[in-house]
């Protein structure tokens, strides 16, 4: 699907050319959040481009909720947060994708949806790691991938 974000997300992970890739796992593709005003977010794609869970065959899809939860279990070990918010939108980007947000009680607002950050907070280029920041939270989250997965 060549106007899908995740597809060409997907894309460029093939070619080498998504610094935030992590890992590829039997269902999807485990990256690394663009910006990190919630530090760890976590992404992880279905390589198949489908809308809705139900569209998935039963066995792939038994498959990538456990898959996604063994990547959230990662992120809840790499980042020690308080609690994991999980989302499976696709009102934006209608190819299934999940969403693991480590929240945690020092944020200025820890009870609220993220989705209420206003956007010039959450995707400011103060919240973009560095190269250097990227690769620690990269290697961190692989760190506890190989250990669970």
């Amino acid at each position: 699907m060549e106007n899908c974000l995740i597809c060409n997300r997907i894309n460029m992970i093939k070619e080498g050319a998504n610094k935030y890739f992590i890992t590829e796992l039997e269902t999807g593709y485990v990256v690394i959040g663009d910006h990190q005003y919630f530090e760890g977010y976590t992404l992880f794609l279905c390589k198949e481009h489908k809308n809705e869970l139900h569209e998935l065959d039963s066995d792939y899809k038994q498959k990538f909720l456990v898959e996604m939860s063994k990547v959230s279990e990662a992120v809840y070990k790499a980042f020690k947060p308080n609690k994991l918010n999980y989302e499976l939108l696709g009102n934006g980007d209608a190819h299934l994708h999940w969403h693991i947000f480590p929240r945690r009680l020092t944020e200025s607002n820890p009870k609220s949806p993220v989705w209420w950050t206003p956007k010039e907070i959450m995707y400011s280029e103060s919240v973009k790691p560095s190269s250097d920041a990227l690769e620690e939270l990269k290697n961190k989250l692989l760190e506890e991938l190989e250990k669970i997965v």
